[in-house]
């Protein structure tokens, strides 16, 4: 008994350290721009291999383009001279790219706002690429052969990047590349989060999502999926979540335990998170390790129920919350809609139709969600308050991630200052 007790008190501790150290929402409203810098939206078009830079409130007018690929030429022929490159690239396209190259997943200005940091699937790397020149400043090819999901530390020094099919996060210096350090995750690491204080990071790992064994009894083929938390300094691991527990003992045994997207809430206590092939989220009390409340939102009579329609093992895929920590947006991916639902009665608002969005952030004055609709190649902006559309405007190939950053004060483009 006491030796339980003991064990008991051990966990209920460990969970405090990390409800202290846990994310706070990256949803906070940005402070103002340093002397110099213009706060912009970066938005990565993983199809079209370019980055459209957009203002970050108001109308969200386009400011100006990157080009993230400049190396094209040198890569392919890299894959090309390699047959184990070119059978993982081409199984890339086919596959998670949904018969197209993914050039650009996730990117983050660096904090004199010179340089952009992109990782891109299908070459396997991480670039800088200067935002004056549009030349490359380094590049790190990740362990595998698949970058994904990123994040940047709140000082802006350090960014994490998931290397999926290593089961990897790399840890590297935003002006150099250099690696900072590294740390092993469960299978196919993807959605990476920074602590405020930037001591530890959480890593959201969601397993095999490519294949057609999407039916519940064929849960556990989709591999080792958790939660893992590392000291951001030794990259030792802290914590690791398994929502297969939380999940069970909460009545859903049927449910994947594959975390997508998820969001801190704004005094890091509560964890807000998809999972695949559900229309809705959860709520999970950090501090006690338990799922507290579950939210479903409604279907779109239009989507197939068929699992192997939905790409990517996604139904809805990005989730976002206000500076207040009164309202969530969600984008509700294959249902072709994304609603802002209230915190305290998990209401959600008018459904607002968008064409498979596939992510939500929030506007630099905190006032809006951004989601971007990949299946219309444009971004749409959404009311807290009000929960309707005020702004869509037009970007690339099928946008993906969508980052709040800064660039020069003048800057247009790559040789447009």
């Amino acid at each position: 008994m006491a030796a339980s007790r003991t064990r008991h008190l051990c966990s209920m501790a460990a969970a405090l350290v990390l409800t202290a150290a846990a994310p706070a929402t990256a949803a906070s409203a940005s402070p103002a721009a340093p002397d110099g810098l213009r706060e912009v939206l970066f938005v990565a078009n993983n199809w079209d291999g370019t980055a459209d830079v957009i203002r970050s409130t108001g109308d969200y007018a386009k400011i100006g383009r990157i080009d993230v690929i400049p190396d094209k030429a040198a890569r392919m022929a890299e894959i090309n001279a390699d047959p184990i490159k070119w059978i993982y690239f081409q199984a890339i396209r086919n596959s998670v790219g949904e018969g197209h190259d993914q050039f650009a997943d996730d990117m983050y200005s660096t904090p004199d706002g010179r340089s952009v940091v992109v990782s891109r699937p299908s070459f396997a790397d991480v670039v800088s690429l200067d935002l004056a020149t549009g030349k490359v400043n380094w590049r790190f090819p990740v362990a595998g052969y698949r970058a994904d999901h990123m994040a940047v530390s709140p000082d802006g020094t350090r960014v994490a990047v998931s290397a999926s099919t290593a089961n990897t996060v790399h840890v590297l210096d935003i002006g150099t590349g250099k690696q900072l350090g590294s740390f092993k995750t469960g299978d196919k690491p993807h959605e990476n989060v920074f602590s405020e204080d930037g001591k530890y990071i959480w890593n959201m790992s969601i397993g095999e999502v490519n294949t057609a064994l999407d039916d519940p009894g064929w849960d556990w083929t989709k591999g080792d999926r958790h939660i893992t938390v590392v000291d951001a300094t030794t990259y030792r691991q802290v914590k690791v979540v398994d929502m297969r527990q939380r999940l069970d003992a909460y009545g859903l045994k049927d449910f994947s335990d594959a975390v997508r997207p998820a969001v801190f809430s704004p005094d890091a206590s509560r964890l807000y998170f998809q999972v695949s092939f559900f229309n809705g989220f959860f709520e999970y009390d950090v501090a006690t390790d338990r799922i507290t409340r579950m939210k479903t939102l409604p279907k779109n009579p239009a989507t197939s129920e068929d699992r192997t329609t939905w790409v990517n093992d996604s139904r809805h895929h990005g989730i976002s919350m206000n500076p207040e920590g009164t309202k969530l947006c969600v984008a509700g991916t294959m249902d072709d809609y994304a609603t802002v639902v209230d915190r305290t009665s998990l209401q959600e608002g008018p459904l607002v139709t968008t064409s498979k969005p596939y992510w939500a952030t929030v506007s630099g004055d905190g006032k809006d969600c951004v989601v971007s609709e990949s299946g219309a190649d444009q971004v749409t902006a959404i009311d807290f308050a009000t929960g309707r559309k005020v702004a869509s405007v037009p970007v690339g190939d099928h946008p993906q991630r969508v980052r709040l950053g800064h660039v020069q004060a003048a800057w247009t483009g790559p040789g447009g200052n």
